[in-house]
């Protein structure tokens, strides 16, 4: 029996049920559904709506589906619409009519919600802890590359020396900023209990919200009835940190692109994590990093499509909300492949000093040359002037920035001595950088430091 159509002279259309029917994806709310349901049937039997035995049997009714589900069991039948049609029918049949009085007082709209908000909360618990093993091996792979210097980039041209270690860590606190996005998301599902709200207009039954509340975890109770069973704010957050995730992975995925490729040599991916062509027996391809650039859309997809079929909905629950489901599983689903194959990516990432070191350009030193003006006294404008016309005279002379003897430079600024050889040196421009963010040893071992204190913390709220 389905749990409407009293009223309906004709049942539900094969085609309507195709489209309308939301089985076969909400399945996977089955535990918070029951949980629910049971915290539930005890809220009415403190409400004196049920006996204390009719609670017993629910309760025990439904712990037997709950079992059921979790050794592989339960079977669903043509009739059950949804997660919350086939619970409470299997709990029929267990405990008799009186799992006709479950729903007393509930409708599915604030039930769903109640089951979205604790299955989002729980989700994200584990997507975090997906995230923090990807951080882990990121500061893996950086602390045995500290002095380890490469070029830095911006506009994807080269721009400065850097350490391999510091590129690695920027990683890190994009992915540290995600997961306090997670964190965030986790915190809002689970912010307020719309269990109690009816279809829309609350609940003539003296259910006690707050002890259901804190029953199922939730930090207190929504405060109005008709905005709790329609608000999915909580899934576009949650959607809008994974999206995140996915971007912060897909610009590590393009770094590796570009590095991988021979042109670069920087890294070189493991054999297991790379692929070969099935005509050009010399390739090696980076289809799992590929796959992370690609997935990024999707994730940022899933994003844009619950927020499009958010903005024009009216007041109350609409049928467009089981858009919400999908959308989410999809995103969950898709970090859960991606990210533990990254995350052995990064780990066995080979990474090559010597190409590194290879692709340094004394003009990368340019502005190491201008600092050198500065700790003279010239103004940084009029430095920086000074030394784009020494890049200019080398380049003019076929020759590198080394290669200007200080008479070529004298002849700039008479500001230059002898020391000012020392600028050109790759590591002392590193080791420069050395205040507290910066590229040099000294300060990368700084982040390693404080990155292990937030993973170890990070670890201690997911375990």
């Amino acid at each position: 029996m389905t749990l409407w159509g009293g009223a309906f002279n004709e049942p539900t259309d094969d085609d309507l049920r195709a489209l309308n029917d939301s089985i076969g994806f909400d399945r996977r709310l089955w535990r918070q559904d029951i949980r629910g349901s049971i915290a539930y049937a005890k809220a009415l039997a403190v409400a004196e709506v049920i006996s204390p035995d009719e609670m017993d049997q629910l309760v025990r009714g439904l712990e037997q589906v709950y079992a059921e589900f979790e050794n592989g069991t339960f079977t669903f039948k043509p009739g059950d619409e949804d997660i919350h049609t086939a619970v409470e029918r299997r709990l029929t049949e267990i405990a008799g009519a009186v799992g006709g009085k479950l729903h007393t007082g509930r409708s599915r709209n604030d039930q769903v919600a109640t089951d979205f908000r604790l299955w989002t909360a729980e989700t994200l618990r584990e997507m975090r802890r997906l995230v923090i093993a990807l951080q882990k091996a990121l500061i893996e792979q950086a602390s045995g590359h500290l002095e380890t210097i490469m070029p830095g980039y911006t506009h994807m041209q080269p721009a400065q020396p850097i350490s391999a270690a510091h590129w690695l860590m920027s990683y890190f606190w994009m992915l540290a900023r995600d997961d306090e996005r997670l964190i965030g998301a986790a915190e809002n599902a689970a912010a307020f209990l719309p269990l109690g709200s009816g279809a829309l207009a609350g609940t003539p039954l003296s259910i006690e919200r707050e002890s259901l509340a804190e029953t199922l975890g939730f930090a207190e109770i929504s405060p109005n009835s008709l905005d709790a069973v329609s608000d999915r704010d909580y899934v576009a957050e949650a959607l809008f940190a994974l999206a995140m995730v996915g971007v912060h992975l897909s610009r590590l995925a393009e770094d590796v692109i570009n590095f991988s490729n021979p042109a670069f040599g920087f890294v070189t991916l493991n054999d297991r994590y790379s692929t070969g062509s099935s005509l050009m027996p010399q390739k090696r391809n980076p289809d799992p990093m590929e796959l992370a650039r690609g997935k990024a859309g999707r994730l940022i997809g899933n994003l844009t499509g619950l927020l499009t079929t958010l903005k024009g909905l009216p007041t109350g629950y609409n049928k467009d909300l089981q858009e919400d489901k999908e959308s989410l599983f999809d995103s969950v689903d898709t970090l859960k492949l991606l990210l533990p194959v990254i995350t052995a990516v990064v780990r066995t990432l080979k990474l090559n000093p010597d190409r590194m070191r290879a692709a340094l350009d004394e003009n990368m030193l340019a502005t190491d040359l201008a600092d050198y003006l500065v700790d003279q006294g010239m103004p940084f404008r009029e430095a920086h002037h000074v030394a784009g016309r020494a890049v200019r005279l080398a380049a003019e002379r076929g020759v590198k920035l080394s290669a200007l003897t200080l008479n070529d430079l004298r002849g700039l600024s008479s500001l230059f001595a002898d020391d000012v050889m020392a600028v050109f040196n790759f590591a002392g421009s590193v080791g420069r950088r050395y205040t507290s963010g910066g590229t040099a040893p000294s300060a990368v071992r700084e982040q390693i430091q404080a990155a292990q204190m937030i993973v170890a913390a990070a670890e201690e709220t997911v375990a």
